[in-house]
Parts: structure tokens; sequence; C-alpha cells
């Protein structure tokens, strides 16, 4: 038997739903220069399996670098996910999810980059740019 919850979620207009399982629904910070250009602030993403997802609508995407991209809705223009380009991963953005899916802050992605004018409390790992980079290189190294 599986401990996973379904998680629904929706973009401001409803025109786009999602679905997904998680056993954890974290939530991850990104404070890069992309990140806070695509959204006006941080990126807040869950923790889910990418398996189970689950896309329902006028979903599009832009590539906005060699590896990534930017998930979006079609008609309202809410901001949908930040995806791997080599796996197709997509880390679904906390706001579709009502109270961000219940999940708690375990992760800042670009630390040393967050704007002065705000800042995430608690007692979670931040990772600098440095550190952050290389996480990501680590992992495309396992990857080949």
């Amino acid at each position: 038997m599986s401990d996973k919850k379904l998680l629904n979620g929706r973009c401001l207009c409803g025109a786009v739903t999602v679905s997904v399982q998680s056993d954890d629904p974290r939530l991850r910070a990104c404070h890069c220069d992309m990140c806070r250009r695509h959204t006006s602030a941080m990126f807040m993403s869950v923790d889910a399996d990418p398996a189970t997802l689950t896309v329902e609508g006028p979903a599009q995407s832009y590539v906005s670098s060699d590896w990534a991209e930017r998930g979006f809705c079609g008609t309202c223009g809410s901001t949908l996910w930040y995806g791997t380009t080599h796996d197709g991963v997509r880390h679904l953005a906390a706001g579709l999810f009502d109270d961000a899916a219940g999940g708690r802050l375990t992760l800042e992605f670009f630390s040393d980059r967050c704007p002065t004018g705000y800042a995430l409390a608690g007692d979670h790992r931040r990772l600098s740019t440095e550190e952050t980079i290389e996480m990501f290189t680590e992992a495309d190294a396992t990857d080949d």
C-alpha cells in the first residue's frame, strides 16, 4: 500500500489542472535570476513523483536555457513548472496547490542571490550559487 498523497492543483483561471502524488510534499525555493524573472519573486516548487504527473489544459513551455524549460498556462499565464529538459522532469509550482500542498520548506537554491527585500525564515538548507551549481553538475555527471 502506497503512503503517497494525491495532490490536485490548478492555474489561476482553472484552464490547466495538474495531479501528482507525493509521499512528502517538501517545498524548495530558487532565487536564480531566471526564476525571479519568471515569477517576479523566487520560484517555489513541491517535491512530487514525476512518474505520476498528469497535466490537462492549455499548458505551454518556454525553453529558457540549454537544460531547462518554464511551464505556464496558455490562457492566464500562471507559472506551472520548472522542467529539466534532459530527463523531462517537471518541478511543479507550489502555488498550484491549496496551502502549497501542506509542504514544509526544506531547501533554498541560490540563497546568496535572494534579494535584500525578502528572506525566508526557518531552519532549512540554504545552498549558495556555487553549491547549487556544484550539486547540479554532480547530478549531470551521474546521469551519463
